[in-house]
Parts: C-alpha cells; sequence; structure tokens
C-alpha cells in the first residue's frame, strides 16, 4: 500500500525480479539497457528504483502499457507530491506545470485544441515543401563545407529546428540560444541548469509574445497571441508554458530521430541497401526505426485510483513508468524484436505514446523524418561514418536518446 511519503507494497509481482535502478544508459545507442533485461523477462510489469529511493512500477508489456496510458486513473500532473521523479534534476522542477504533456483531461482538451488544426495530417503534408527546401539547404551547406562533418550540428539538429520555427513564427536567427537553454532543460547537469534554463526560456518567450503583440506575423505563436490571449481565453502564463513545450519538443525529438535513425541505417547496411532500391519501403522503415529506437523512453504518470491489472494492484499514489524502449520489444506482438525490420507491421508501436497524450507532433516528425533520410541517402550515395562506430558518444540515459555528435564522410 502507499503512504503519503510513496512507499509501496509490491505483494501482488509474483515473479520476484528484483528491483532494478531507473534510469539506466544504453550500452548500444539503439538498443534498451541491458540492466532492463531480466524487466523484459518479467511482462507486463516490473519495478524500478529511482535516484530517492523510492520505487514504481515499470511497465514493460505492450498490450498493458496501452491499456494503462489510456486508463485516466493515471494522472500526468507532476506536481503531485507522490509523482514519480526519475532523476533529482527532475525533482527540483516538478512544481512548475508543463503544459499538454503534464496537465489532464479536460485542461489538456482545451490546451490541445487550441493546437491540434497545426499538427494534423493535412498541415504536415501542405509543409512538405517547405520542409524539402530546409533540408536541401541544409545539405548544400553540408556538402559545400566538406567532409567530415558532424551531422548532429550540420543537418540533424537544424533541419527541425528550422521547421518549428516556420510553424511557430520562431526567429530562427535566435537558433542558437534556445537550443542551448533546451539542452540544458533536458540535459543540465545540475538543477541550476535546468532551473535557469526554464527561465531564460520563459524570458524569451515572454519578450518574443510582446513583440508579436505589436507586429503580428504569420506563426501558430501569432495565432495564439491574437486570439486566445487577446480574447482573454489564456493568460500570458499559460501561453509561455504551451509555447516552450511546443518548441523544446518540436525540435528535440525529431533531432535525435534523424541522427540515431542515420547511425542505425548505417550500421545495418544489408537494410539500408534494401531501402535504397525500394525508397517506396521509407513510410514502413521510419515507423519501424521509431518502434526500434524508442528515443522517449520513460513516460511518466502516477495512480490517482487503485487499478486492477495484469493479477497486480497498482495502488493509488504509486508511481508508474512506461519503458517505451521495452514496450516496443515485446516479442508476442513482434516477433524477433531486437532485430530491424519493416516488413513487419509496426503502426502499434509506442513511441509516441497512446492515448490522450498521444504525440501532438506526430504528423509533422513523421514527415520531417522521411523527407530528411530520403533526401540525406540519395544526395549522399558514399555516406559512411567517420569514427568507429563504438567510439561516437551518445546521450545518457536520463534524457532523450540521440546522438551527441555523429561524424560522418562521404
Amino acid at each position: 500500500m502507499t503512504d503519503l511519503t510513496g512507499s509501496m507494497d509490491f505483494t501482488g509481482m509474483k515473479d520476484g525480479t528484483e528491483p532494478v535502478a531507473f534510469p539506466q544508459n544504453r550500452t548500444c545507442p539503439y538498443h534498451p539497457p541491458a540492466a532492463y533485461d531480466p524487466l523484459r523477462a518479467a511482462r507486463p510489469l516490473a519495478r524500478v528504483t529511482l535516484f530517492d529511493g523510492r520505487e514504481a512500477w515499470f511497465v514493460t508489456g505492450h498490450g498493458v502499457a496501452r491499456a494503462l496510458l489510456a486508463d485516466q486513473r493515471l494522472t500526468s500532473d507532476r506536481t503531485h507530491p507522490d509523482f514519480p521523479a526519475p532523476t533529482e534534476r527532475f525533482a527540483q522542477i516538478r512544481d512548475r506545470r508543463a503544459a499538454l504533456l503534464g496537465v489532464d483531461d479536460p485542461e489538456h482538451r482545451t490546451q490541445r485544441r487550441m493546437v491540434a488544426a497545426d499538427f494534423t495530417l493535412r498541415r504536415a503534408a501542405a509543409l512538405r515543401p517547405r520542409i524539402q527546401q530546409i533540408v536541401d539547404e541544409r545539405l548544400d551547406a553540408m556538402i559545400a563545407q566538406g567532409p567530415p562533418a558532424d551531422l548532429v550540428t550540420a543537418f540533424a539538429l537544424p533541419v527541425p529546428s528550422t521547421v518549428i520555427c516556420v510553424l511557430l513564427g520562431v526567429p530562427y536567427d535566435d537558433h542558437d540560444f534556445f537550443e542551448e537553454q533546451s539542452r540544458r532543460l533536458l540535459r543540465g547537469p545540475a538543477a541550476y541548469d535546468v532551473q535557469d534554463a526554464r527561465d531564460r526560456l520563459e524570458a524569451y518567450i515572454d519578450d518574443l509574445i510582446g513583440r508579436k503583440e505589436k507586429d503580428r506575423g504569420t506563426g501558430l505563436l501569432d495565432d495564439l497571441v491574437h486570439l486566445q490571449l487577446r480574447s482573454g481565453e489564456v493568460d500570458r502564463e499559460y501561453l509561455i508554458n504551451l509555447a516552450i513545450i511546443l518548441l523544446v519538443a518540436g525540435h528535440e525529438t525529431t533531432a535525435n530521430m534523424i541522427s540515431l535513425g542515420t547511425y542505425t541505417l548505417l550500421q545495418h547496411p544489408e537494410r539500408l541497401a534494401e531501402l535504397r532500391s525500394a525508397p517506396d519501403l521509407l513510410p514502413a522503415a521510419i515507423e519501424e526505426l521509431m518502434r526500434l529506437l524508442s528515443i522517449a523512453d520513460g513516460m511518466l504518470r502516477m495512480a490517482v485510483e487503485d487499478i486492477e491489472i495484469a493479477g497486480t494492484t497498482i495502488r493509488a499514489g504509486d508511481g508508474v513508468i512506461f519503458s517505451t524502449s521495452v514496450i516496443n520489444r515485446d516479442e508476442t506482438v513482434y516477433p524477433d524484436p531486437d532485430s530491424l525490420d519493416w516488413h513487419r507491421p509496426a503502426r502499434h508501436h509506442v513511441a509516441f505514446g497512446f492515448g490522450i497524450h498521444q504525440c501532438l507532433g506526430q504528423n509533422l516528425a513523421r514527415a520531417e523524418l522521411e523527407i530528411a533520410l530520403r533526401t540525406l541517402f540519395a544526395r549522399l550515395p558514399g555516406l559512411r561514418l567517420a569514427a568507429p562506430a563504438d567510439e561516437i558518444p551518445f546521450k545518457p540515459g536520463d534524457t532523450i536518446q540521440g546522438m551527441l555528435e555523429l561524424p560522418v564522410a562521404w
């Protein structure tokens, strides 16, 4: 049972698996941490220990994950004192509410409705020519500079950064600033970095809103300022929080998928050759890459009521963590799940989440990934790693997964 300290009774567990510390670093950038192997065997539910010694449920089964992610008895409100904090860095800022990701219905529904029209499949399709132009411009610059190049800084990061700036109406001239603050927010080594980055982003967006109040542009943020803010439907703090989550999530996740997707394909030359010879397979390849890579590993929730599931009782106040990297490798759903195989159906993966919080930007992300990877390998048929694969640094397990750098030549 749980009490106000968040202690937990796991007597419902029948497998006897000992808790494993969460989060763990990957040993291969596209495989789950090896330390999670016992938890994979303990599907659909296991347990983990967080940095402060608290235990939390660790969801590893695909069916149970989808059921729980759609269950309104789990909350995303991280300001609750029992909400699980995987790191000290997270614990230091969880009193600050996060728009979209950190609110439940009906507030979540209201926020999502305000911006949903700009993230539809139709809107993503309309943006494809502009995305293609951005991709070509970045590759032109990288090719002109000549090999070797860091694909992260030359291509993978600036492509989605430019796209989200176009969509939101954020000046791309400021990209160095918000990319650096995003990095500190998601991977800052200390609580100060995270808090300071958040403060700086809030001040930047506040100033940008002020500029847009005087001179309306054509982006989504301009529409929110002149429709919702001016009418009083939202206040300034609310709009700042919403803009930050759209700006940060809009470039960080896709940038990591481009870099890690490229690395993974270069490590699977037979699959890459197949993709070159049959480019119509690319949409299926994108889904399989998202399943295999599962870069946003560790979605957090807390039970607000007792939940009976899979022969176990999740008590009110218990923390629940969804390991997307393990859920997406449930062998009962994906045979030979550790292999890269886009001939299997992978559309039911949970890389974008599931339920009401399923990623708002998934249509845009798919379009960016498809255009970026197709164009990259078409224009640079000799693309290869410019350093030994096992020496290329990738991100630690307490943030969005991806490559810290990706030296390439062609």
